[in-house]
């Protein structure tokens, strides 16, 4: 009976505990191995604008924030082994390269974008020299002519100071070379000498030229990374151009020798090489040359690489590129065109 009575009480505590309401814990540490993340905030991009410089160098399409309007200056180059390296070629905006007598060659180099201080070796006057100036509309440099240049020269075909006239004052003869590989002009000389003959110095005349503006926009061609051009057998006039992939340039060679500027020892970098092949005939018996500048032609031209067979035409004057009636676009940068007799049997390339 003992017994039962302690079970009885036993049973009623636990059944009274189990009434009791039940307590809740509030805690302010959050939960173990639980952590808030914060949303990242996302910032907004900026828009990168690139400005473009306005101005466009008419023979170079290389853009400026100064505008071009200097009149062109063609200055004959005396390019025999003797005469290399040249002074200021590097600045050239195009060189034009052709033969003078034989197969020895002269060069034709155009400044526009920017005139060099100092100039040359300066070389004689061809009449095919001096047509190619008069329809770039620039202002001829020249020591010496051939009987043909001078009677064009005599009557005023193009604007011109030449060393005959002037060797001593406006040209000068280096010590370091001898005579005829050593006549040279300055910046100054040539302003001066515009101003002498009473000279334009302001363009007037465009011409004409297209360029590329994008890598988007360059046409497709033969592989051609190495190009070999020879006039005759000798060495001296054997020409190599090797485009590099890095500076997407050509570099330039004459005789196993790389082209640079005597002045700056700069190496002659150009976006584009071209090839005309031109009617030649000889016309006395010192082997100087008659070219036909206005019939046009087989042309190849070289940019970025690869190689377009395309054609020439003289446009208003002007010895122009073309593909399929229109024009061809060239890469902005310094170019060299090189009238040839037979452009199969002179210019060869490889990939």
């Amino acid at each position: 009976m003992k017994n039962l009575l302690v079970l009885l009480v036993l049973l009623f505590i636990v059944t009274a505990c189990s009434n009791e309401p039940e307590q809740s814990i509030e805690t302010t540490q959050p939960i173990e191995n639980e952590v808030e993340e914060t949303p990242p905030v996302e910032e907004e991009e900026e828009e990168v604008k690139v400005e473009i410089d306005p101005y466009i160098a008419p023979f170079s399409g290389e853009r400026s924030k100064e505008q071009f309007t200097s009149r062109p200056v063609i200055v004959t180059y005396n390019n025999h082994p003797k005469a290399r390296p040249q002074s200021g070629i590097a600045s050239a905006d195009i060189v034009y390269e052709m033969v003078a007598e034989g197969n020895i060659t002269r060069i034709l180099a155009l400044f526009q974008s920017e005139l060099p201080e100092k100039m040359g070796p300066v070389r004689s006057a061809r009449d095919y020299f001096i047509n190619i100036t008069k329809g770039l509309d620039a202002f001829y440099v020249a020591h010496g002519y051939s009987p043909e240049a001078l009677q064009m020269l005599r009557n005023g075909v193009v604007d011109n100071i030449n060393g005959m006239q002037y060797d001593g004052t406006l040209f000068r003869r280096s010590s370091d070379r001898v005579a005829p590989h050593n006549s040279y002009i300055t910046d100054d000389h040539v302003i001066e000498g515009m101003e002498k003959v009473n000279a334009r110095t302001e363009i007037e005349k465009l011409p004409g030229i297209s360029f590329y503006e994008s890598e988007q926009e360059l046409s497709t061609g033969e592989p051609a990374t190495l190009i070999d051009v020879r006039y005759g057998v000798n060495e001296d006039f054997h020409h190599v151009y090797s485009y590099d992939t890095i500076t997407q340039q050509y570099n330039r060679s004459s005789g196993g020798i790389v082209t640079i500027d005597k002045e700056s020892s700069e190496d002659v970098l150009l976006a584009n090489v071209l090839f005309f092949e031109v009617v030649h005939q000889t016309i006395d018996s010192v082997g100087r040359q008659q070219l036909d500048l206005t019939s046009g032609g087989t042309a190849y031209l070289f940019q970025s690489g690869v190689m377009k067979k395309i054609e020439w035409q003289q446009l208003d004057g002007i010895l122009t590129p073309m593909d399929n009636g229109q024009p061809v676009k060239l890469v902005p940068g310094k170019s060299w065109i090189h009238l040839v007799k037979s452009i199969d049997q002179m210019v060869t390339f490889t990939p």
